[in-house]
């Protein structure tokens, strides 16, 4: 088991209930929580609003992994986004209008975002996968299976910046308390 769990999660077999075509899917967003959750173990809570290079804060991603997700599975089901779900994608990247957006809540919120999509890949029925879907207030067309398939490239996407922005600001930081 220990060697399975040193896997990447699409190696690991599938994801139970998961129906066969939607596996992908299911296999990234597992590999995107874990990667998350390795790279951010004992990240530096100062460092979660830094802009290294003007880029996006560690905290924007984290937000932004779990808007996105919601918002893409919004759209696959079918619905339009909620008022609530609007203010949040306003609220990304900006921590004092956040309640929660310390390291621990934003890990926990993607966390839940997570098991939420997997449950509706569970319940997803792939005769529906070529179901047109309707994408923001244009209503730019795409198809549920192109939803999902973007929410996981999206969510992957946003780890590899995370990744960098991560290592640019730990590395400064380092160098910085080694140079004082």
């Amino acid at each position: 088991m220990s060697e399975a769990k040193n896997l990447e999660v699409w190696l690991r077999g599938p994801v139970p209930q998961v129906p066969a075509l939607l596996q992908p899917v299911a296999h990234a967003l597992l590999q995107a929580r874990e990667e998350v959750h390795t790279l951010l173990h004992d990240f530096p809570e100062e460092l979660l609003w830094q802009h290294p290079a003007g880029v996006a804060s560690v905290g924007f991603h984290l937000q932004h992994l779990k808007g996105v997700l919601d918002r893409l599975l919004t759209y696959a089901r079918g619905e339009v986004l909620s008022e609530e779900q609007l203010n949040y994608l306003y609220a990304e990247g900006k921590p004092a209008k956040q309640a929660q957006h310390h390291l621990p809540d934003l890990l926990q919120a993607f966390d839940r975002q997570v098991d939420r999509a997997l449950e509706q890949l569970r319940q997803t029925d792939e005769k529906s996968l070529l179901a047109p879907r309707a994408v923001g207030r244009a209503k730019i067309a795409s198809t549920v299976q192109g939803l999902l398939f973007h929410a996981a490239e999206h969510a992957m996407r946003h780890v590899g910046q995370l990744l960098v922005t991560v290592h640019v600001l730990w590395k400064n930081s380092v160098q910085t308390a080694n140079s004082g």
